[in-house]
Formats: C-alpha cells, structure tokens, sequence
C-alpha cells in the first residue's frame, strides 16, 4: 500500500503544481459546453424527453472531460521511461502491479478532480440536481470511468517508447470513443451501424449512467450501465496490470 500511496501522491502534486495544466484541461470542455450548449439548445430537442439540449449534453461534455484527462495520463509513464524515473521504481523492492495502480488511481483522482470542475461549473449554467442518491450515482460512473480509461491509457503507454507515437495512438482512439458514445447528440434515430458502435462503445455506458443519475433520463437501463462500465474497469486494470508487468526500460 505504501508504494500505492506514494505514486499516487506523486501524480496529484504534479498536477496540482501545474496551473496550466489545470487551465488547458478545461478550456476544451468548457469551449464545448458553451459553444454547443447555447448554439443548439434551442434547435435540439430530445426525442422523448423534457430536457432540454444544455441539460443532456453537460453529463457527456463531463464524461469526456474525464475521458480525455485519464486515458492522456498514460503519457506520464513514458515520460518516467525517457527520464529514468521508472527504472528506479521498478527496481525498487515493490511489486510492479502496485505501481501500476498507483499510476491509474493518481491518473482517475486528477481526471475526476477536473471532471467536477466541469459539473461546478455547469451548476451556474443549466442543470437541475434531482436528489442526493443522483449525485451520488452520477460520482460512482465517474470514478468507473476515471479509473478504466486511466488503466487503458497505461495499458497502451506501456508498449510505447515515444510520447509522439502515444499520442498520434491515444488520437485515433479516443476521438471516435467520443463521438460515438452519444455524448453530444441523442442517438435514437442514428444509422443502425452507429448504433451498434454505440452500444459497443465502453463510454456510451459511462455517459448514460451519469445522464440517469443527474437527470432521471437514460436509454439504456442504469443497472447495465454499471455492469458493463464496470466489466470495462475491471478488465482494463487487469490488462493494464499484465502488460506494466512486461515493460521493458
């Protein structure tokens, strides 16, 4: 638990040491929310819902803020390889499984940490908190999702040398993960392809659940979300697991 501890204490002072880091992750979102939220609410309706277009894209514009946030933090395992870092931890008398969960949970605790800057946020915006229990929901699939796209991230920074090449990866990934996970748009009358990708879409699952736990609406049933978000979690810990165990410095 102590070596746990310590790189995760490490990932939060990095980033709570850098300003601009904490700026540039909420421009983004906040350049969405914004943009398609005040652009489009009044073009957009949801097919059967009274929500209005605002309302159902702040959980997604959250979603992906914690996306984004955890699966680019595996980049900080390519840079312990190119400044050496790793190779004193690795051989240190600590097991490689604990460090590599002490990178994904110092990794979800930065991605959540913005993701509820974000939800702070839209709370001077446009949304209405249903009930204490929501919130609470809406936090669980939070942390599922900070957690499972962190591990991912380090899954695939394990088998990386350069963070360019990480980073051109993580760019074909993550966008369509994104786009499909009906983040930004209401996927009712979508192509039958889209939908299947949809419902493959690990995120898909995330953004439901936070959609049903802030605002009583969702398409898929809240307790399959949570199953499958968490098989996704679990899975990518496992995974991620075994191939830091096999990383070469």
């Amino acid at each position: 638990m102590g070596a746990i501890h310590t790189i995760w204490l490490r990932n939060v002072k990095r980033f709570a040491r850098s300003k601009s880091r904490l700026f540039g992750s909420l421009t983004q979102p906040l350049f969405f929310l914004i943009v398609l939220g005040f652009g489009l609410n009044s073009l957009i309706t949801i097919p059967g819902q009274s929500v209005t277009y605002m309302k159902f894209l702040i959980p997604g514009i959250v979603a992906m803020t914690l996306m984004f946030s955890s699966i680019f933090s595996g980049i900080q395992v390519i840079w312990d390889k190119q400044f050496g870092f790793l190779k004193e931890t690795l051989v240190a008398p600590v097991s490689r499984v604990s460090i590599m969960i002490g990178q994904t949970l110092g990794g979800a605790t930065v991605a959540i940490v913005q993701g509820l800057l974000i939800f702070i946020i839209s709370l001077f915006i446009d949304i209405s908190i249903l009930t204490f229990p929501g919130i609470f929901i809406a936090l669980l699939f939070m942390l599922l999702i900070g957690i499972g796209f962190t591990a991912f991230g380090v899954l695939i920074a394990s088998r990386m040398e350069d963070m360019q090449g990480f980073q051109l990866i993580i760019n074909l990934v993550i966008f369509p993960i994104f786009f499909l996970s009906g983040a930004l748009f209401p996927m009712n009358n979508a192509p039958a392809i889209i939908k299947i990708l949809t419902y493959i879409d690990p995120l898909t699952y995330g953004v439901e659940g936070m959609r049903y736990g802030l605002l009583g609406i969702s398409q898929i049933n809240p307790w399959i979300c949570f199953l499958v978000l968490g098989l996704f979690t679990t899975a990518m810990v496992i995974l991620g697991a075994i191939f830091f165990r096999k990383i070469k410095v």
